[in-house]
């Protein structure tokens, strides 16, 4: 079957149907389900959700880990089977923790993207059926409106005004007339009029079209396929990578030199070895991917629960560095259920056949669902018996007007409504208010003037306009010509309650409002004073497209309100704020914003928005306010200064340790700590980390943007891996020349002081306040207190022996208690001189 349909585009309707098994009424609910077992569901790549064993093997990748196992069976196999099987042990833990905490976050994002998947319409046992675009399978019969997403490669059987949007595959900009029939075999990919292909969507008109294939086997699969294709990666994921490289080069040069220093020393070459790579566990924070896998996704389910779902868990990070935001002014901004307000000729007076004939355009019209013509339908209905609907040219965003041809006896009418200046291009009279005809160029500076009054009131106004087309029962684009102007079509879309607050609120947050709207720019400038960005700049739509490129990231800069503003332009708009070095997100639900969207650092759409731009959105909300998205960019900081504690902390006690492990071996006649020792100081302070994602933030770590500086992290882990490393000489010596400890002892104490040191240094930096200010959240606090109790109630317990530990002497325990109080007073003291200067 596959070879005959390798050039389906050249078969005929009748051959396609045999080849495909299929009908012009679809599959069965029954023959689609076998189809999706046959070929496989409907995406280009595999979901990132694995299964649990391939999740699980995931927490061994790093390098480091992979040598160590190696290691520790050597030495099970060789002499030492007691401490290998421990270190096997203490990594396995690591490893399960880190999978039972992705296992959790992956399950609860599945979840979260289930409420925003984008489905198809299709027949199914001839009957129409919206299903996920994943469960679409070949012979499938698809129904497509504009803004819909071609769900597979489709031959087309019906269309009506049929453009489609290409450039993602072709790279053509401008939409491509698409219409049934039969086309050569060796038609190339542009020539293929009667084929649409999947990762396009639909511009304007309707059509149906019969699924061939789906997934990896479409156009836009072999595409994805050949070059491997992977989301660009965001200012997160690039922080996240040079921080790796940072934590690297650090372990390398420690490493190596202390394993030289150990074979130097002559000391067994397999327990400096061991040492060494324990070490290196204890400098890597291998947790980083589980907690910032983990710390995103609690951040979802808190978005989540704020009406805004995360598709992309790296997109969490750019949203709350966001400091400038472009939205539409209708459904943002105002409430987005449009009224009609008024019904008025050319001058002004009440006019009951505008209303009429809009309403007879909005009632017959079949494309996308849109708020104007369900004021009108909604505003009054009328009796139309009598008439029957004969054509339509949909509406699209070149001509910005909607046609349809109506049938009443013998009168062929042609009914037009649309943006002002698009309808009255083709009209060559108006009507009088005493049905008289006129010529439209005496009346036309009257019907500006009217129209410019409505739009300072905050009114937006449409022209209807019709003409008798005679005997013609199909229309194209070239009859709406000589038409006569009836009258303005009035609508009133107030500003929501509490959107001025909540643009303050995002002011304060240090976030820029940016409006970019197709409306006129009295109705726009009518609405951004009412939102509050009083004395706003302003550009229009003619404007901009006088303005050079590098021009471009200047103006852009400095204008807040951007009217009458084309499609194509939004994109330009928004990629010379980036370039300008702004985290620019972008607010769009509606068919001409898929590129926008997809140029912003975060594309933000609404769950009611229509298919393209839902796809591609990185953040949807479940309700279109920006009180949410206000809420949204809080939790996006929240979720983003909790991934950086983790950070600070692995930057901090744990550099500050391992530094302090690598100087003792230098003159120390004895390995400091046992690689099993090493390994559990790394397991039990990392268990307190894991609560961080439940951590409070404060308020100020929220009041701006912030983003990954490793700079800042570097200077940060000097600091405050000195700070740490002081103390632990000071117990070097406490244990030395105080306590004259031997090794076990020595082992023990240095160990107690290392895991409740590092789990106290927690609850210190993660807040720039006076700890005892900022209140941890429990889990954080229970965990930290668990951790301390146990590593001091260890070697007092029959487990000590296993780890090569030994009970302290009392004195000891005060003499901790001593060096921790100081140890937290000059961390303390540490952070605010740290803090202080950072703001000079």
């Amino acid at each position: 079957m596959r070879n005959r349909l390798a050039s389906f585009w050249s078969l005929s309707t009748e051959a396609l149907f045999v080849e495909l098994n299929a009908s012009a009424a679809g599959l069965t609910n029954e023959e689609a389900r076998r189809r999706l077992a046959q070929y496989g569901l409907n995406r280009i790549r595999a979901k990132s959700r694995t299964d649990s064993l391939t999740l699980f093997l995931a927490q061994f990748k790093s390098p480091i880990i992979l040598i160590l196992l190696f290691a520790a069976g050597m030495s099970l196999l060789l002499r030492d089977a007691p401490d290998a099987s421990i270190i096997i042990a203490i990594v396995l833990v690591s490893g399960i923790l880190g999978f039972w905490q992705e296992r959790g976050a992956a399950d609860a994002v599945a979840k979260l993207l289930a409420i925003v998947q984008v489905r198809a319409a299709v027949l199914r046992e001839g009957k129409e059926q919206e299903i996920s675009l994943e469960e679409v399978a070949p012979g499938d019969v698809a129904i497509l409106n504009a803004g819909d997403v071609i769900p597979g490669d489709c031959v087309i059987l019906e269309s009506k005004d049929l453009f489609v949007d290409e450039a993602a595959l072709t790279g053509e900009t401008y939409p491509v007339e698409k219409q049934p029939g039969v086309l050569p075999a060796e038609a190339s990919l542009s020539e293929r009029t009667n084929t649409l292909f999947m990762g396009t969507h639909v511009v304007s008109g309707t059509a149906k079209a019969l699924v061939v294939y789906t997934a990896a086997a479409t156009e836009f699969g072999k595409v994805s396929g050949s070059l491997r294709l992977r989301p660009p990666e965001t200012e997160f994921e690039r922080g996240v990578r040079r921080f790796g490289y940072l934590l690297m080069e650090v372990t390398l040069i420690l490493v190596i030199a202390i394993f030289a220093i150990n074979v130097y020393f002559a000391r067994p070459v397999l327990d400096s070895f061991l040492f060494s790579l324990a070490l290196a566990v204890g400098l890597t924070p291998q947790l980083l991917p589980a907690i910032i896998t983990i710390n995103l996704a609690h951040g979802a389910k808190r978005m989540a629960r704020q009406k805004v779902i995360v598709k992309r868990l790296a997109a969490i990070e750019n949203f709350g560095s966001m400091n400038v935001l472009c939205c539409d002014k209708t459904g943002t901004l105002t409430e987005g259920q449009v009224r009609v307000h008024g019904h008025e000729d050319f001058a002004g007076h009440k006019n009951e056949k505008v209303l009429f004939y809009a309403y007879l355009n909005a009632f017959f019209e079949t494309g996308f669902t849109n708020p104007i013509d369900t004021a009108i339908r909604s505003h009054r209905q009328w009796d139309l018996t009598g008439y029957q609907k004969l054509d339509e040219i949909p509406y699209d965003f070149a001509r910005k007007r909607l046609s349809v041809l109506v049938q009443k006896d013998d009168h062929h009418l042609l009914v037009t409504k649309g943006a002002l200046p698009n309808v009255l291009e083709v009209c060559s009279a108006v009507q009088t208010a005493d049905g008289t005809v006129i010529d439209l160029e005496v009346k036309k500076e009257v019907i500006q003037q009217r129209f410019q009054e409505f739009g300072s009131r905050g009114f937006r106004a449409l022209g209807v306009a019709y003409r008798d087309v005679g005997t013609g029962t199909r229309i194209t684009k070239d009859h709406e010509v000589d038409m006569i102007f009836l009258g303005f079509l009035i609508f009133s879309d107030p500003v929501k309650a509490g959107v001025a607050a909540a643009v303050r609120e995002l002011k304060q947050l240090g976030v820029s409002l940016k409006i970019i709207s197709g409306d006129n720019h009295r109705v726009v400038a009518y609405v951004s004073g009412e939102v509050g960005l009083t004395d706003a700049k302003m550009l229009i739509g003619s404007e901009l497209r006088e303005v050079g490129s590098e021009a471009l990231l200047v103006v852009a800069r400095d204008v807040d309100v951007f009217a009458e503003i084309e499609p194509n332009q939004k994109e330009r708009i928004i990629l010379a704020l980036k370039k300008s070095g702004n985290v620019v997100g972008f607010m769009g639900d509606g068919i001409n914003d898929a590129s926008a969207l997809h140029a912003a650092d975060v594309g933000i759409s609404v769950d009611s928005a229509v298919d393209v731009a839902k796809e591609a959105a990185d953040i949807v909300l479940l309700e279109k306010n920006l009180t949410v998205l206000v809420e949204g960019v809080q939790e996006g900081r929240m979720t983003f200064a909790n991934t950086l504690k983790y950070v600070f902390m692995a930057t901090s006690a744990n550099f500050g340790n391992m530094f302090s492990m690598a100087g003792a071996s230098l003159f120390l006649p004895f390995l400091p700590l046992l690689p099993k020792q090493i390994l559990l100081t790394n397991l039990l302070t990392d268990l307190p980390e894991m609560a961080i994602a439940t951590d409070r933030v404060d308020a100020e770590l929220v009041r701006e943007p912030r983003r990954w500086d490793i700079k800042f992290i570097r200077k940060f882990m000097i600091t405050f891996g000195v700070v740490s490393s002081v103390f632990d000489f000071l117990t070097f010596g406490a244990l030395l020349f105080l306590l004259h400890a031997n090794v076990d002892h020595f082992r023990t104490g240095w160990f107690m002081e290392s895991v409740v040191s590092a789990s106290l240094i927690v609850l210190i930096i993660r807040t720039r306040q006076p700890f005892f200010k900022s209140k941890p959240a429990r889990p954080l606090w229970i965990a930290t207190l668990l951790v301390v109790l146990g590593a001091v109630a260890l070697p007092y317990t029959e487990l000590s022996w296993l780890f090569g530990f030994t009970p302290m002497p009392p004195e000891f325990l005060v003499v901790l208690a001593g060096i921790l109080f100081l140890y937290i007073l000059a961390a303390e003291v540490a952070k605010k001189l740290f803090y202080q200067r950072q703001k000079l």
